[in-house]
């Protein structure tokens, strides 16, 4: 039992007495909100003045003066009666914790929080003896039993920004209480939610992080089956995932303002959601959207990625499986032969003209699309169980990001591949190429595609295709950060104009105009009307960097994104495209960045070969050994890709299987079934030569 930890009987009492605390619903607070002038005049008195905060002087020296006294001696009597009186209501809470006890402290940019003192309290109170730590939970119910009627104040609002702060709440013994202050600050007004983001925001990042994580352990355990004598049961607290998951919201939202955030948006998933029937979690969503019934789809930053791959994947098969249906239903409706060819979208393509082919059958084929994929070599005797599938995309993607095909720039200082703003009359190509980008997603398929992060905040915009045709897709704001993306040394340029302490319209001679070259010709384009006329300033030199941001990440490119966003959106259309971030989707379209081979050698299976045989501890010495370069040709040797999925190559289902032929034969691989068969060979050096020459060598299929 933890420090924090009570006694199953004191627990079971507290439990009763938080079980009491009403509910806190939107009706409640609308009802506190009356105008006393809608009252008639005989019901009308005057409002009682605000309560005067009493004045509390201890110090944090004093403080801890008291706790090494009471350490020393065992005499706990001031500590205990400190916590006793802080702890006692809302107006206590301010008084001790307060700055300066009756300032107002009314604004987003300051809590009015003494931060060292609270920490210090804190800090020692799991250190305290265990009535002292009872006495402030018995404090806090009484608090918020007796605070929760009527409209909201700043010093409650600081009140419940100092009280969810309370470690005690590690402890399951604790969590009906922190449940029902969870609660109560989730029914809070949004003016009021807004004040707690910016003041989360100010906490340190050590104790932001302590908080996240309280809330994540909180809704796991609560989510787990619990022993009887430990949590009430999930019939009488379905409202405690809710409750926390919203206030966690804002600490997501304080993440997001917070530049740079405070912690990575990875660490606010929850994994244990990656093991619940998150599809029932789905099918809610769709159906109630943001309504009052919750479902955590609604609060996608707690859904990992690897979640909403399963749901893009199970909506995706479900999409699938109903274009197969309605085909074989409009056969047989019209009494014709039936061929299994129509449940798929076949690709068929010749290598010499892989290019030409793959957009012509793409073209031809568009009612398909939201069929499984199968792709055949014209003239080659493989068949497609995944393996060919991916050697499409490898080779296809390799040659329309070639920089002789001319629709994308590689840009050599973001390292990354950008739209072509040449003009032309057809931009079809880019909208296929957005397809087969969009076919790699419904079909699992991760593509070696390097475009910036921005490219997919436009993919975003907005994540479901508008009705009208007129309205403008894939203009994502574009920022100063968005430009160092995809063209840093420009991005650079532009913040020391931004920064400039000189003659900004005598030194840099600009104006609102901008230059682009395309093919070999130089244009200028107005940035506004009549820009070619308007110098740059100090007082308008900002409106001109975002005006040329937004030029070059969108205007100057619009029809060829346009195409290739509708090109995307027309195969992976889904409501599941709102959950994901920017960043999810680059994951999704480009894999996992991370090559670890010791996590693909854990996972490893064996079939005629045991992990500890000779020939596989010398793979595994020579293939750890590999530089990068010939680790991803290994991948793609055994996969038909050299791209990690989703998840790790954990996900894999890697498989070593032995084959009993002659060691001068070169290892041989099944990309299907992501399995590699080795000959018995007997050395590391022997091994290493032979696995080199045929991943060096794996392009194209064939039966012996």
């Amino acid at each position: 039992v933890s420090e924090a930890s009570l006694s199953k009987s004191q627990s079971k009492d507290l439990a009763i007495k938080a079980l009491e605390l009403p509910p806190i619903c939107s009706d409640v607070r609308q009802k506190q909100r009356i105008s006393i002038d809608t009252l008639p005049p005989e019901v009308k008195a005057p409002f009682p003045s605000e309560p005067v905060i009493p004045l509390r002087t201890k110090t944090i020296k004093e403080f801890q003066e008291d706790m090494e006294r009471a350490t020393t001696s065992g005499d706990w009597r001031d500590v205990r009666d400190f916590y006793l009186t802080t702890f006692d209501s809302f107006l206590e809470i301010n008084a001790a914790f307060k700055r300066e006890a009756n300032a107002p402290f009314n604004t987003i940019e300051d809590s009015g929080v003494n931060s060292k003192f609270l920490n210090a309290v804190y800090d020692a109170l799991l250190c305290t003896p265990q009535d002292i730590q009872k006495s402030v939970l018995k404090g806090i119910i009484n608090s918020l039993l007796r605070e929760w009627k009527g409209p909201r104040t700043k010093d409650d609002l600081r009140a419940y920004f100092i009280l969810v702060q309370n470690p005690q709440y590690s402890s399951t013994s604790t969590y009906v209480i922190y449940a029902h202050l969870l609660r109560q600050i989730a029914g809070l007004s949004e003016a009021d939610h807004h004040f707690l983001v910016h003041w989360f925001k100010k906490l340190s990042p050590r104790r932001f992080r302590q908080l996240v994580e309280r809330f994540l352990h909180f809704i796991s355990t609560r989510l787990l089956p619990a022993p009887p004598d430990e949590l009430p049961p999930l019939t009488r607290c379905s409202w405690w995932i809710p409750a926390a998951t919203k206030v966690l919201a804002l600490f997501n939202a304080a993440n997001s303002i917070s530049t740079p955030p405070i912690m990575s948006f990875t660490d606010f998933y929850n994994i244990t959601l990656d093991h619940i029937d998150i599809m029932e979690q789905y099918r809610t969503w769709q159906s109630h959207g943001n309504s009052n019934k919750f479902s955590f789809c609604q609060f996608p930053f707690i859904l990992s990625t690897v979640v909403k791959k399963a749901i893009i994947q199970r909506d995706s098969e479900q999409q699938m499986i109903s274009m197969a249906r309605q085909s074989l239903v409009n056969k047989v409706s019209r009494r014709q032969r039936v061929d299994m060819n129509l449940l798929f979208l076949n690709i068929k393509v010749r290598r010499a003209q892989l290019l030409s082919d793959s957009l012509d059958e793409l073209s031809r084929k568009r009612a398909d699309l939201k069929k499984k994929l199968k792709v055949t070599f014209v003239g080659e005797a493989g068949l497609d169980m995944g393996g060919l599938t991916k050697e499409w995309f490898l080779l296809l993607v390799r040659q329309i990001f070639h920089i002789d095909y001319g629709m994308f720039t590689y840009l050599k200082d973001s390292r990354c591949h950008w739209f072509s703003s040449w003009k032309c009359d057809n931009y079809s190509e880019f909208q296929l190429v957005g397809t087969l980008m969009g076919l790699a997603v419904y079909n699992s398929i991760a593509l070696d595609i390097h475009f910036p992060p921005y490219c997919y905040k436009k993919l975003l915009t907005p994540p479901i295709v508008p009705c009208d045709q007129n309205t403008p897709i894939g203009m994502a704001t574009a920022t100063l950060g968005d430009l160092q993306q995809v063209m840093p040394d420009l991005a650079h340029g532009l913040g020391e104009l931004l920064c400039y302490e000189g003659n900004v319209e005598e030194d840099f001679y600009l104006t609102f105009q901008v230059f682009q070259e395309e093919l070999g010709v130089v244009r200028s384009y107005n940035l506004k009307p009549g820009g070619d006329k308007i110098p740059v300033n100090k007082q308008n030199r900002k409106e001109y960097v975002q005006l040329y941001a937004g030029f070059l990440l969108n205007k100057s490119i619009y029809k060829q994104f346009a195409a290739f966003y509708r090109g995307f959106h027309s195969v992976c259309a889904s409501d599941a495209l709102m959950l994901l971030r920017p960043e999810e989707v680059e994951m999704l379209v480009c894999g996992s960045p991370e090559l670890d081979m010791s996590t693909l050698q854990r996972a490893a299976q064996y079939e005629g070969y045991s992990k500890a045989d000779l020939t596989v501890r010398c793979f595994w010495d020579v293939v750890l050994d590999f530089p990068l370069e010939l680790q991803k040709k290994l991948l793609h040797f055994a996969t038909g890709s050299d791209r990690v999925p989703v998840g790790g190559l954990a996900d894999l289902n890697f498989k070593i299987a032995k084959i009993d032929v002659s060691t001068d034969w070169l290892p041989i691989s099944h990309t299907c079934f992501n399995q590699i068969c080795l000959p018995p060979y007997k050395s590391r050096k022997e091994l290493k030569q032979k696995l080199t020459i045929a991943i060096s060598n794996a392009e194209g299929f064939g039966l012996e």
